[in-house]
């Protein structure tokens, strides 16, 4: 009999430069009758366990509390009453500047082997930017009301930002402001800095160090600059030398005009209203802010997710078979798991080698990814004709944008929503040096920021069953 309905326990933890906490969610997948792969689709979502918010224990600057952290996220576990192993999947994601301390990649490994069949990802910060813009629910809301938002996440070490238009991120940026850039104890004496807080004190001509008791106005100086910084590159490229100073990526395109800003982040819940008492700069900060929203060139709205808007980022999984018309080099085993999706935004119309190049090394940049290094699955829509000098000018392309993977023979797996994918990779192999490790799927709708399990081929090699663990972001309602 087959099974048309699945319900799923779900799990989202994110390991950020301030806080750490999870969240768990019941997800509800049935299968889409009207699709050409039959692939299950997310019917219904429900949180049902919001955890506790705590501070991410470090042992020192470049070391995470690796113990501490899983102590906390099994005692979360015990407190909803849940079994990591019934966890059915789920992500793990260190953001912000703890996914740069030495050990970052084995917080990921230890807390994916202890909470199930999570995706583990250190996310670097366009990364991060992504997930923000989705799990605040701008993206949603791009899509619902034709706009184009700017999102901006402020944390505690950087601030996120992306432009979400019609359901889509097309930039993504980050810059070192964050209410955690500095700690103080009751008294004022600071007890940590970060380089970007120096780097500030220095161009306002302070000296604290470690152990000092920071003045008030120095303080509300230190916030008023950052929110200059901020302001300034969220309504432009950077120009001031601070501000050029603490990008920590390359300015967003700002071709796209902006609709509507959009706040989330540990910050944004003092901005839209709420309070609370912290050792750092967060509610300063947070108020010089506000005092320059006026600068902004549109209306301010107010997020589904502020401090939850990464961990809302849960995982899913819908269980997809590829089309028929696969293709599959012989030197490939299986399973391939844990496999990023990167979308490449080629346009059929705009065909070229150029344009296939600059569209595929944007996808690895969105991710913060090295084309090469890390295997990766490049999703198309419709971005080439099925006639032989159309396929042969991709496939060329392809050959040109892959120069790494193709000389490292990396796997170079490419997946097609339209029915090409057969048609893609034979002339790929006829006419380019990509003759080995090649896998070429189509039928299957895929977008950033999912990842996948590709199976053992079936029905002799026909279909591909894959496993696509996206991350699950809430629906704007408002």
């Amino acid at each position: 009999m087959e099974i048309n309905r699945v319900e799923l326990l779900s799990i989202g933890i994110d390991v950020g430069s301030s806080t750490s906490h999870l969240v768990f969610s019941k997800l509800v997948l049935i299968r889409d009758e009207h699709s050409p792969t039959q692939r299950f689709v997310i019917e219904e979502r429900s949180i049902i366990y919001e955890g506790k918010i705590i501070n991410t224990p470090l042992l020192n600057d470049n070391t995470i509390d690796i113990d501490s952290l899983t102590t906390f996220f099994k005692e979360e576990f015990k407190l909803a009453g849940i079994d990591p192993a019934d966890i059915h999947t789920g992500a793990v994601i260190v953001t912000g500047e703890t996914a740069k301390k030495h050990n970052a990649p084995q917080i990921a490994e230890a807390l994916s082997n202890d909470a199930g069949k999570l995706v583990a990802a250190t996310a670097g910060p366009n990364f991060e930017s992504l997930l923000a813009a989705m799990g605040s629910g701008a993206n949603a809301r791009s899509k619902e009301h034709h706009k184009t938002i700017l999102s901006c996440d402020i944390g505690g070490g950087t601030s996120n930002l992306a432009i979400s238009k019609n359901g889509e991120v097309v930039s993504t940026s980050c810059v070192s402001v964050g209410g955690r850039l500095l700690f103080m104890d009751k008294q004022g004496v600071i007890n940590r800095l970060t380089k970007p807080a120096f780097k500030v004190m220095k161009h306002l001509g302070l000296d604290y160090k470690i152990g000092d008791r920071i003045l008030k106005e120095d303080l509300e100086a230190i916030a008023s600059v950052l929110a200059e910084v901020l302001i300034e590159v969220m309504t432009g490229p950077a120009r001031s030398p601070l501000a050029k100073e603490l990008m920590v990526t390359d300015d967003l395109d700002f071709t796209h005009g902006i609709n509507e800003y959009m706040f989330s982040g540990g910050v944004s819940e003092f901005l839209y209203g709420g309070s609370g008492e912290y050792d750092d700069i967060g509610e300063i900060l947070s108020n010089k802010i506000r005092a320059l929203t006026d600068r902004l060139k549109a209306p301010i709205v107010e997020p589904l997710n502020k401090i939850r808007a990464t961990v809302i980022g849960a995982g899913a999984y819908s269980l997809s078979i590829s089309g028929s018309s696969g293709f599959m080099d012989d030197h490939l085993s299986f399973p391939i798991r844990n496999i990023p999706v990167l979308r490449v935004d080629v346009e059929e119309p705009k065909l070229s080698i150029e344009h296939v190049v600059s569209q595929v090394k944007s996808a690895y940049q969105r991710f913060d990814f090295v084309e090469g290094r890390e295997m990766v699955a490049l999703f198309f829509k419709d971005p080439v004709k099925v006639n032989y000098p159309a396929l042969e000018l991709f496939a060329k392309s392809i050959e040109t944008a892959l120069p790494n993977s193709i000389a490292h023979q990396k796997p170079v797996i490419l997946i097609f929503e339209k029915d090409i994918a057969c048609s893609v990779g034979n002339v790929i192999r006829r006419e380019t040096r990509l003759n080995t490790n090649l896998l070429s799927l189509d039928e299957l709708s895929l977008d950033d920021g999912d990842w996948i399990d590709i199976g053992e081929p079936l029905v002799k090699g026909q279909v591909f069953p894959v496993t696509v663990k996206s991350l699950v972001f809430p629906v704007n309602n408002h």
